[in-house]
């Protein structure tokens, strides 16, 4: 391997296909000695490529300019392979990138130029016999540079603002702002123009953008991507990719979902679970049955919200299920919950107008920092309240059940109740309930309410 030349890395990182570590590198992996979350990187970079691992600002190849990572897979059930994490690049240092911009900055300088090595991670596994599956480089398309360029830009702005310590991964589309390190007082740091420390964070790719990058590697077939963006459309300080995508909906506001289905000759099953969701591609000029990429790429989760006359949304909104026990296993920075509060949404806002839906309006958002913290009250609440034991607190005459599960009238934001097919549809308790001595409970997950859509984001 010749540690000047980027091909020559490349085609010798590419023979690590198909072999574990221990395979790949021979005895002395046994030796290793390397704990941390951040370990089979750090084997590969000494034992397989022969450098100390360290955290430089330089690339890992400087010569070659040419940024060593490695990523855990899963598979899917169709064999595909898809992403377990976002790909953590380098730590953000606040006190010096407010000086600088995208083309010189220490995220590029560091990343244009990825060699990326992905292995399959099993449980019960260990790490030095993971099964390394896809091993290729990556340089970012045109299309996507522009906008990882403006997610670069966002990010700085906000600690120009004096705001590091309210960055959130829902700021951003493709390139993110994900906490480094732990929770405790050491993982914070000193930010330019505000006496606030702030949570350590580093520059991320998202796990959606991830998987493009998987896909691509993999050759999998992209025909059920269709693009908003294409080459010859320009992204500028004035024309993002928000207002690109707001302005395709202005000419329907106003207008009935049959009204916009027949203008844009269409013939969809109103009764359909995806007929609002065949609107939103087809108003966005996206093939119906087709994903949305860029959303895709950038983790957006689309929520189509139906509003009463009163702007009252008609339902709470609900998120996926959480298992008891994974509560309990898992902290506040690394929960299910924060990482959906974290994202950043498109809300598609229709109104029922006597017997018809109008579209009102279309807003990307996503949840402020302060609302963030106020929410894990809820989270904190329901981790206390499942090791305690404490999950049913009476027994009506009719037999239903009540909890000690946060209610809506207790917190502004969210809440907890059942999402479940029936009662018995359940998911194991770490413990035993007190009252009822059961061992397994109802499915139930978190919800965003009504109010809050409609007072913190529809009328914002």
């Amino acid at each position: 391997m010749n540690i000047n030349d980027s091909n020559s890395i490349i085609e010798f990182a590419k023979l690590l296909k198909g072999n574990t570590l221990r395979e790949a590198c021979g005895k002395e992996i046994e030796e290793h000695n390397y704990l941390g979350k951040g370990n089979f990187g750090q084997i590969l970079e000494k034992f397989y490529f022969g450098y100390e691992p360290n955290s430089d600002s330089e690339p890992d190849f400087k010569e070659a300019g040419l940024e060593l990572k490695s990523s855990p897979l899963k598979t899917l059930k169709n064999g595909e392979y898809r992403s377990k994490e976002r790909l953590v690049l380098n730590i953000i240092n606040y006190l010096e990138v407010h000086e600088q911009e995208f083309e010189n900055s220490s995220f590029w300088k560091k990343n244009a130029h990825l060699l990326l090595v992905f292995y399959l991670h099993e449980k019960e596994v260990d790490l030095l016999d993971y099964v390394i599956k896809l091993v290729d480089d990556w340089n970012y398309p045109d299309e996507d540079l522009k906008i990882i360029k403006q997610d670069w830009e966002k990010i700085n702005q906000k600690i120009k603002e004096g705001k590091a310590h309210e960055l959130s991964e829902g700021d951003t589309f493709y390139l993110g702002a994900c906490t480094k390190g732990s929770t405790a007082l050491k993982s914070y740091r000193d930010q330019p123009f505000n006496t606030k420390k702030a949570k350590q964070r580093a520059y991320s790719l998202k796990q959606g953008y991830v998987n493009h990058i998987i896909a691509n590697i993999a050759s999998e077939e992209d025909a059920v991507y269709g693009k908003i963006l294409n080459n010859q459309q320009e992204l500028s300080a004035e024309v993002n990719i928000e207002k690109f995508v707001i302005e395709r909906f202005i000419p329907f506001y106003g207008k009935s979902a049959k009204a916009i289905e027949e203008e844009l000759l269409l013939k969809l099953n109103p009764k359909s679970k995806s007929y609002f969701a065949s609107l939103t591609s087809a108003i966005l000029g996206i093939e119906l049955g087709k994903k949305i990429e860029e959303f895709e790429k950038a983790d957006i989760q689309v929520k189509t919200i139906r509003l009463k006359e009163n702007d009252l949304p008609k339902e709470d909104i609900s998120f996926p299920t959480f298992k008891y026990t994974e509560l309990l296993e898992t902290d506040w920075e690394d929960s299910e919950f924060k990482n959906i509060l974290e994202s950043k949404f498109f809300f598609v806002f229709y109104q029922f107008q006597r017997t018809e839906l109008v579209l009102r309006k279309v807003q990307f958002w996503n949840m402020p920092f302060s609302d963030i913290e106020e929410a894990k009250v809820v989270w904190a609440r329901m981790v206390h309240t499942i090791s305690e034991g404490e999950i049913v607190k009476e027994i009506t005459d009719r037999g239903t059940r009540k909890t000690f599960f946060p209610k809506k009238s207790e917190n502004r934001i969210s809440h907890v109740r059942p999402h479940a097919q029936n009662a018995d549809d359940t998911y194991d308790l770490p413990f035993n309930d007190k009252l009822t001595g059961l061992h397994a409970y109802t499915k139930h997950s978190f919800w965003l309410n009504a109010s809050y859509v409609r007072d913190e984001i529809y009328l914002k």
